[in-house]
């Protein structure tokens, strides 16, 4: 025992290993086997506080003693038990290497105190939490081994007692297993050394500068009042900032009133469409109009009368929105997208209708889709024929006929669908009726003038560019200037309404006091005055109703004099009268007989039809040929039976520079059907009666030889040349006159050559004699003449 507790017979010394790091509890359970010294309390605390506080010296022998002390670098010797002071052997260095390694022991010493410490502080922390698992492991190891016990004590017992107990202890044991996985939870959560961040603060607001906005629409929405704001605030209206805010303000307006637009507002929309700048947003309203049609094809009709209205002011923009629907035609034709192609076709057509595009890009796309007939594409020209035969009809007949008789050899192939068949079929019934049920125009949506209309030739075959950069904002350098530019143009096109109503407002607001003073006179003469013509629709109505449910002329005419009519509204009924005969397909006396009826009743519709008859004849060109003859036949029925006096004839020029050929043909069915009427021999009279020769000039000119010839050439070819016997007397005798006409006025000339010669004093006799010898031979010329004509 003593030779073991001797420092020579001491252990060697080990290296630094994990377990120096361990607790002193465990260091103190893996402790020699021999009793230990029960020391006090407080040298018990005392030397726990030592242990904490001061780190291990991991140099330092196991067996050495806690009263060691270094002193000048060299440890002091150790005395062992037995009191003998001899030292321990050591290696022999050299001072500088003893002086190297105690520099490197020293620093070598301080890292491991810093790590020392760090660990311990880990271990205090987590030595509670082992003993909290060491407990519950030993509370599981107890449990089952009670439960390895449990059969034996339970063997006596009956099935469904074991059975009720097994179930209840089930049910122990499962509550705990989820208390513990609660807790273990709760012990990870509170062990984690991390820690959840604090949710970082929310972003501030996007501002709302201009110059902020992201995106190719601004990105955020501005409300309309901070967008006017913020368009006053801006000092430099060339800047891209202010661009923006008015291009983005465009867009929106143009989309606005392009969704808005019917057949009822058309004529309000206009004026506000060209209140924008349609220059720099042709692109915009071009797109608009498209989609617009793509998502409700049934108002095509509507936005092809919009477009040409500005296609009259604006014709590159028309433009534009054609090779843009062509080229969205040829892309839904390629992807085989029929409802895509059907609403391009239908905008076409309607394009076609309202003159914008050419009759030709119709008839060509009619060749494309029946070149190969499918039952998509057969289908398709079936639709575009129902919306723009009957303007085909009218402006290229031939080439309708031509698409008509592809459409019957394909019917006799009969390669396609039955159904697809049927619509054939439908469509030359169609066409048999004069396309009637599908106008060309509807009578709202025509606001254009022939004289107006800008009709683009485009070809299917050709390289177009949609020119899609128009969409997209660009900043324009000049774009002050360019505004200003267009300020003038829309005050050419709208007019001066918008200065004149801001002078109306000026001096509203300087006469304001005035206008107080005699609001009261005003209320007194007011009038309410209805400006939505409701009264005048209904009055419409009434009479389009009463005329079309009467049996004979008689009961309409007895009906008609019931309804109420104010002052001035007699010409409202003179023309539904002319309408509803406009509208049948043949004439029908029922109609010349019921304003017979009115003309004879009373005088101011004699003079309501004169009107009438004068307006029609201004306007004839526009008729169809139908409706034209329906018309030329009302108003011979009322000459011919001396409803309406001859002397409306007066309006009607014949010759070849003041008539058309619409006018032409009104004029040969007016005198055709008064021949057949009057007679051949009463017409004849009528017009040669002496107190209507002014009425009849206009007719059977007389002013020019050319004139005169073009008047009979055209009664003759109509079959009337019994009328103008009179005028080819007339030009048979031309010469005659004409020298008649000149005799007297060289006899004027003569008198006052004389006269003026016998006032002369110089010019005596002389003078005498010639005159008498030039009259003398003008006398024997003209007998000679006379003689050669008899």
């Amino acid at each position: 025992m003593a030779a073991s507790a001797s420092p020579a017979a001491s252990p060697p010394r080990r290296r630094h290993s994990h377990r120096d790091d361990e607790s002193p509890r465990r260091r103190k359970r893996r402790a020699s086997p021999s009793p230990p010294r029960s020391p006090s309390p407080g040298a018990d605390a005392d030397r726990r506080r030592r242990s904490r506080a001061s780190p291990p010296d991991p140099n330092r022998r196991r067996d050495a003693k806690p009263s060691e002390e270094k002193e000048n670098g060299h440890a002091k010797p150790a005395r062992d038990e037995e009191g003998d002071g001899r030292p321990p052997r050591r290696a022999r260095v050299s001072d500088g290497e003893e002086d190297g390694d105690r520099r490197r022991r020293r620093a070598r010493v301080s890292d491991d105190e810093k790590e020392d410490g760090r660990r311990r502080r880990r271990a205090r922390d987590s030595d509670e939490e082992r003993d909290d698992r060491r407990g519950k492991r030993d509370r599981e190891r107890d449990s089952r081994r009670r439960r390895r016990r449990s059969p034996s004590s339970e063997s006596g017992s009956s099935p469904d007692d074991r059975r009720r107990r097994r179930h209840r202890r089930d049910d122990g044991s499962r509550r705990r297993d989820d208390r513990r996985r609660r807790g273990d939870d709760r012990d990870e959560r509170r062990r984690s050394p991390e820690r959840r961040e604090p949710t970082p603060p929310l972003p501030p607001p996007p501002p709302l500068l201009p110059e902020m906005i992201p995106g190719r629409t601004g990105g955020i929405y501005i409300p309309p009042f901070r967008m006017a704001q913020m368009l006053r605030e801006v000092e430099d209206k060339s800047s891209p900032e202010y661009q923006r805010l008015t291009w983005d303000a465009l867009k929106k307006s143009i989309n606005g009133l392009v969704n808005k637009v019917n057949a009822t507002n058309i004529k309000n929309i206009v004026p506000e469409l060209f209140a924008e700048n349609l220059v720099r947003g042709r692109g915009l309203f071009c797109q608009s109009c498209i989609k617009s049609q793509m998502a409700s094809p049934g108002f095509t009709d509507v936005f092809a009368a919009l477009v040409s209205v500005v296609n009259t002011k604006f014709p590159e923009i028309g433009r534009l929105l054609l090779v843009r629907v062509v080229l969205q035609l040829k892309r839904a034709y390629k992807r085989n997208d029929k409802p895509q192609l059907l609403a391009a076709t239908k905008f076409i057509a309607h394009l076609v209708n309202q003159v914008v595009a050419h009759e030709l890009v119709a008839l060509e796309l009619l060749t494309v889709l029946l070149e190969n007939p499918t039952d998509d594409s057969v289908e398709v020209a079936v639709g575009f024929v129902k919306e723009c035969g009957a303007m085909l009809q009218d402006l290229s007949p031939q080439g309708l006929h031509a698409i008509f008789e592809r459409f019957r050899g394909i019917l006799h192939e009969g390669e396609i669908d039955k159904r697809v068949q049927f619509l054939i079929e439908g469509l030359f019934a169609i066409r048999k009726a004069k396309f009637q049920g599908f106008p060309a125009i509807r009578p709202e949506l025509d606001l254009v003038e022939q004289e107006d209309q800008f009709t683009h030739e485009i070809s299917l075959e050709d390289d177009l560019d949609p020119e899609t950069n128009l969409n997209v904002f660009r900043a324009n350098p000049n774009f002050v200037e360019d505004e200003k530019a267009y300020e003038n143009l829309k005050r050419s096109i709208l007019g001066a309404e918008s200065s004149d109503d801001e002078e109306g407002s000026d001096a509203a607001s300087d006469d304001e006091d005035e206008e107080e003073s005699d609001e009261e006179e005003d209320e007194e003469q007011m009038e309410i005055r209805d400006r939505t013509e409701t009264n005048l629709v209904n009055l419409r109505r009434t009479i389009y109703l009463t005329i079309m449910s009467s049996v004979d002329f008689e009961e309409a005419g007895h009906k008609l004099m019931k309804i109420k009519l104010e002052p001035g509204q007699e010409m409202e009924l003179c023309i539904m009268l002319l309408e509803c005969c406009s509208q049948e397909r043949t004439y029908l006396r029922y109609y010349g007989l019921l304003g017979q009826r009115f003309c004879m009743i009373n005088k101011v519709y004699q003079e309501n039809f004169e009107k009438c008859f004068v307006q029609q004849y201004s306007m004839i060109h526009r008729l169809e040929t139908n409706k034209l003859r329906n018309v030329a036949k009302f108003f011979a029925h009322l000459l011919g039976t001396d409803a309406l006096p001859w002397h409306v004839l007066a309006y009607i020029r014949l010759t070849e520079e003041d008539t058309t050929s619409s006018s032409r043909i009104f004029i040969k069915i007016l005198f055709q059907e008064l021949s057949e009427h009057l007679g051949i021999r009463l017409l004849n009279e009528r017009l040669n009666d002496p107190n209507m020769q002014g009425s009849f000039e206009s007719i059977f000119p007389k002013d020019h030889p050319k004139n005169t010839r073009f008047s009979i050439n055209f009664f003759t070819s109509i079959g009337l040349g019994g009328i103008t016997e009179s005028l080819r007397e007339y030009l048979k005798n031309m010469p005659r006159l004409i020298m008649q006409q000149q005799k007297p006025e060289s006899s004027e000339s003569e008198s006052s050559g004389s006269e003026s010669g016998s006032e002369s004093s110089g010019s005596g006799s002389s003078s005498e004699s010639e005159s008498e010898s030039s009259s003398d031979e003008s006398d024997r010329k003209r007998s000679k003449k006379r003689r050669k004509r008899t």
